[in-house]
């Protein structure tokens, strides 16, 4: 069974309920008529929303990072803003700002970008440290303090950062306390050849992004996230789930392994992809197919190594720990 095939899963497994799979079938259709060849990264950046983590893409410039996101808002019926970052980014143009009425004689706050339910941070490490560490609050709580006064965010509240790779000018590095707040980051890569005629002949994405209707309401989307915690995870999947992490943290490969953070992040992503496939109970193919875009970001190699792609690392650790 390939492990990125909705369809595929939703026939083959048992237990599987169709009918609960069905509107993220139709979402991971529509969003392949915009995003050509990519259903495998979809169907995570799907799996990441619906575990109400925040998403960061890393690739070139031009893969179509910022599409996907207008995209996903689109398909799912999300409010969104989008921040261009850049070096003269102040914390106050993501978070907002009072200003004072002198016809009142009062402040009156005029809420930042923040504010909506799915929040585009393009080219995030674009933007100086202290301009993204302004988000640090809002990813973890769902909340932003400004001038002493804490504001709730919209429910559901997304971040989709994206980032170009480190060694292009003019970026800054995400610190490690940054980068985990992002439950998986994903990268797009070049298209194969059919997809990347059929973006070269067919019609503008632009285009198509206009003509992207919601597939789900509201209420359904968060009914699926109260879903999540709630798929079952057998004794023996747990302790699969562990071996992972300990291999991590034992290994002479990696500097730093995953933390129960990570840990928990990598549960509620399977957990996740099981609901996408329209099932109660999360089996091992589920923690296989997240893992790598998990954990990717968060181990460090050992020495002068540099970061695997999270494909690699992936499919590197999952070699190393047996299925129970």
């Amino acid at each position: 069974m390939s492990l990125f095939n909705l369809k595929s899963a939703a026939a083959t497994v048992t237990g599987t309920n169709t009918e609960a799979a069905a509107p993220f079938v139709a979402a991971l259709d529509q969003l392949s008529t915009v995003i050509v060849g990519k259903r495998s990264q979809l169907s995570l950046a799907l799996t990441c929303l619906l575990a109400r983590g925040h998403l960061l893409i890393e690739d070139l410039p031009g893969v179509g990072k910022t599409t996907l996101a207008q995209a996903l808002a689109r398909t799912l019926g999300l409010d969104q803003a989008r921040v261009q970052f850049t070096s003269d980014l102040l914390p106050a143009d993501i978070l907002g700002v009072s200003i004072y009425r002198r016809e009142h004689g009062d402040f009156e706050f005029h809420a930042g970008p923040v504010f909506t339910q799915l929040l585009l941070a393009d080219e995030i490490n674009r933007a100086t440290p202290k301009s993204q560490s302004a988000l640090l609050e809002a990813m973890e709580e769902r909340q932003v303090t400004v001038e002493g006064n804490t504001r709730e965010l919209p429910d559901p509240f997304f971040v989709i950062a994206t980032q170009n790779p480190a060694r292009q000018i003019g970026t800054y590095d995400l610190p490690e306390s940054q980068l985990d707040r992002f439950l998986m980051r994903l990268e797009l890569g070049y298209p194969d050849a059919a997809a990347e005629r059929e973006l070269l002949l067919g019609t503008d994405r632009r285009y198509l992004l206009k003509e992207l209707a919601p597939v789900m309401s509201l209420d359904e989307l968060r009914a699926a996230q109260a879903q999540v915690p709630k798929v079952h995870v057998a004794e023996a999947l747990v302790d699969y789930l562990q071996d992972l992490l300990a291999y991590t943290r034992r290994s002479a490969a990696f500097e730093v392994g995953l933390s129960p953070r990570g840990g928990i992040a990598l549960l509620r992503a399977a957990q996740s992809w099981a609901v996408l496939a329209g099932r109660n109970h999360v089996i091992p193919e589920d923690i296989q197919s997240v893992f790598g875009a998990v954990v990717g970001h968060r181990v460090v190699p050992a020495g002068d190594g540099e970061r695997s792609s999270a494909g690699e690392l992936g499919e590197y650790l999952l070699q190393q720990v047996p299925v129970p």
